[in-house]
């Protein structure tokens, strides 16, 4: 079997979208001392243990899919990923919101590992998003990378939104956690879905491969 959608390193415009911007985010890592006396987040532990199986067909190799509430809209089809510096959202995706306004902001420098090729966004965008449910939800503007490609999926949350929201995923019991106070709020995954989104990558892969080598005879 090929590599999976979630195997792969997926980047763009982190810490600045130019040179000068990425080098003094270096440098402050660089100068940043440890304090043993700094002042700790107060959260809730947050754990997982054998009772979040419940409702999780195992074993299993599946993705973390994901609906999120994006500018009051329910939008399904998102994927947690560790692996992307950024956080995406399809044109597609946009264009179905229909969100009277929307302003991108202009980024030049290429997202990569979310098409076969490197690819240029059509910009950046800050939306409101939630997550989980009254009385455990959170909701924190999240910055998305506009790019105008086919998917699968509606939209990939990667680290940037991981840190927004403190959030712990397990791929494995299915199920993604996030402090809220001093509870803690929960999105399950489906399954199902991620399957389809799987099945609909390897079908679009196939069918690239396919007219490449139809090319290459021809």
């Amino acid at each position: 079997m090929g590599e999976r959608e979630d195997d792969r390193a997926k980047g763009g415009a982190i810490d600045g979208d130019s040179g000068r911007a990425r080098k003094a985010n270096g440098r402050r890592m660089k100068n940043f001392e440890i304090s043993k006396e700094m002042n700790l987040p107060q959260d809730r532990v947050i754990s997982f243990g054998p009772e979040e199986l419940r409702g999780v067909v195992t074993p299993h190799n599946d993705a973390l899919v994901v609906t999120v509430t994006i500018a009051n809209y329910d939008v399904t089809r998102i994927f947690f990923d560790s692996g992307s510096s950024v956080n995406i959202l399809f044109k597609g995706t946009l264009d179905e919101m229909n969100i009277e306004g929307c302003k991108l902001e202009l980024i030049s420098t290429p997202s990569y590992g979310f098409t076969d090729h490197d690819i240029l966004p059509m910009g950046k965008i800050d939306l409101l998003m939630s997550m989980g449910s009254d009385p455990k939800r959170v909701t924190k503007m999240v910055s998305f990378t506009m790019i105008d490609a086919p998917s699968s999926y509606n939209g990939i949350l990667g680290r940037p939104a991981m840190k927004y929201f403190k959030a712990i995923a397990s791929t494995y019991h299915q199920k993604l956690k996030f402090p809220v106070g001093i509870e803690v709020g929960f999105r399950h995954g489906d399954q199902m879905v991620a399957r389809r989104c799987y099945d609909g990558v390897v079908r679009e892969k196939t069918k690239r491969v396919r007219m490449e080598v139809n090319i290459i005879r021809s």
